[in-house]
């Protein structure tokens, strides 16, 4: 696994998390529902971080934990 991956994995769990918070204040629990706000805001903002400044706090991270994906080293192995 390599930090790219490991981002996109965990990004979709949190989309994940927050659609199922807002689904649940649809259904009428106001709490879950704020939850489920403040989950994608936050996505949202860390998004418009990494667009803006080309940093991305969790891709930071998980490329000290991870290493980065080599795309251009697995495409010239398989050729």
């Amino acid at each position: 696994m390599c930090a790219e991956k490991v981002q996109r994995i965990l990004t979709a769990i949190m989309l994940g998390i927050a659609l199922m918070f807002l689904a649940q204040g649809a259904a009428g629990d106001a709490l879950s529902f704020k939850i489920g706000v403040a989950l994608q805001v936050f996505i949202m903002i860390m998004m418009l971080v990494w667009a803006f400044t080309n940093f991305c706090p969790s891709l930071w991270f998980f490329n000290k934990v991870f290493g980065p994906c080599k795309w251009d080293k697995e495409k010239s192995d398989d050729e």
